[in-house]
Order: structure tokens, then sequence, then C-alpha cells
């Protein structure tokens, strides 16, 4: 099942989330196959063929190519012609040009959401960083702080309330999460990065746009240190 950032709770393996009743079978694909491009269950280079997926998910062929589509265009695959489909591969270099586009981008879609989110959006805030405190001393798996703190960045991207810059956010998101679980293993317990969300959540709830956009600066300014110092 899906979790309240849009995220399956398990990915990959035998165990694949079920599709939700309001979505298709084109875009339950896409939102499992991508979870395993961003973990990197489908390893960089691995080969994608639709016929196993299409039997592995229990999804027809035809949504399984128009999710390839759409994975293609997030730079997640790579398609050839005669030769199929491929995982993306993650190139560290590219850390720093993500890392400046997230500066330009997040703190100014923090403080969209601080100024544009919904009084029962902003509740969800509210109850989603207190989850995110409860949550947070007994999480051990890195993997799980990660899919928390992926969980975060969708929900704010929500709370934009503009689709086209959730689109792009999720996308940049996606290929930094992508380097992320690279050096997962090199990494010390990330707690106290998942942590700052607790702050941040309560500053868009309550419509402080300044210091949202100024947390969320720090937030990626500190992603990329955390990333670097594991190289």
């Amino acid at each position: 099942m899906a979790n309240a950032g849009g995220l399956p709770v398990k990915a990959g393996g035998s165990s694949v989330p079920q599709r939700q009743d309001d979505e298709s079978f084109a875009d339950f694909a896409y939102r499992i196959l991508c979870d395993e491009l961003i973990v990197l269950d489908i390893k960089p280079g691995e080969p994608l063929n639709d016929e196993v997926i299409s039997k592995r998910l229990g999804v027809g062929r035809t949504p399984i190519r128009e999710a390839m589509k759409r994975l293609e265009s997030d730079h997640l695959v790579v398609a050839y012609p005669r030769r199929g489909t491929f995982a993306a591969g993650v190139d560290i270099k590219d850390l720093a040009e993500i890392s400046e586009i997230r500066h330009l981008l997040e703190p100014a879609a923090a403080a969209r959401a601080a100024r544009m989110a919904s009084p029962k959006l902003r509740q969800e805030l509210r109850d989603f960083a207190q989850e995110v405190e409860q949550l947070l001393p007994g999480m051990q798996s890195q993997q799980d702080l990660m899919r928390l703190d992926m969980r975060v960045h969708r929900t704010i991207y929500r709370a934009t309330g503009s689709r086209h810059l959730q689109d792009v956010l999720i996308r940049y998101d996606n290929l930094a999460t992508r380097i992320w679980s690279l050096v997962l293993e090199k990494l010390p317990p990330v707690s106290e990065h998942i942590a700052q969300h607790i702050e941040l959540l309560e500053c868009i709830a309550a419509g402080d746009s300044e210091a949202a956009a100024r947390l969320t600066a720090q937030h990626v300014t500190d992603f990329e240190k955390l990333i670097r110092a594991a190289l």
C-alpha cells in the first residue's frame, strides 16, 4: 500500500504494494518502478524487460511501456534502439548540478507551501511533524530513514499547490536520492538529518515562509555535505 507521501512501503523482491483504487495501471507501474529505481532495487545499468515486469506486477505490457516513457523523461531509465531499456547510471559528478538546482527550487517551494497550504493541509503537516518525531527514535534502517525523508519532501511539494513545480521538484529529489542510495552503506545514521524536517514542517504549517525557506536551504546544503563526506 502507499503511505502518505505516495511512496510504497516496500518495493522490489517478492513484495509489491497494491494498486490504489484511483490509480491507473500505468500510474501504478510507474510508482513501483520509480521507487525501485530510486532506492537501487533495480541496479544502474540493469535491463528492464517489459514482459518480465508485466508478469511481476500483474499489469499489461501497454501500461508498462507508458510507465517506461515517463521514467525515461525523468532520466531514471535509458532506452536504446534495438537494445532495450536499462536503468540509468548514477554519476556522482551530477551531485553539484543537482544540488544547485535544488538550492534554487526547494527553498522557494517551502516558502510557497507556507503561504499556500490550506487549513486542512496545515493540520496534516503538524500531524506529520509529530509522526516523524515519534518514528525517528525507533528507526534503525538507513533505507527506512531515506524513505521517510522522501515522504516529507513529497508532502511539502504537494503543499505548494503547483503541479508543475511539484513535478520538477520530485524529478530532482529522485535523482538526488539515487546518489544517496549509492553511498547509503557508507553513511553514519542520518536520523539528525531527517530530524531537521520536524521544525520545517511546523514552520510551513504556521505560515512562516522565511523560516521555511531558510531551513530548507540549510537542509539541501547539509545533504550535499553528507554525501560528499561519504565519497
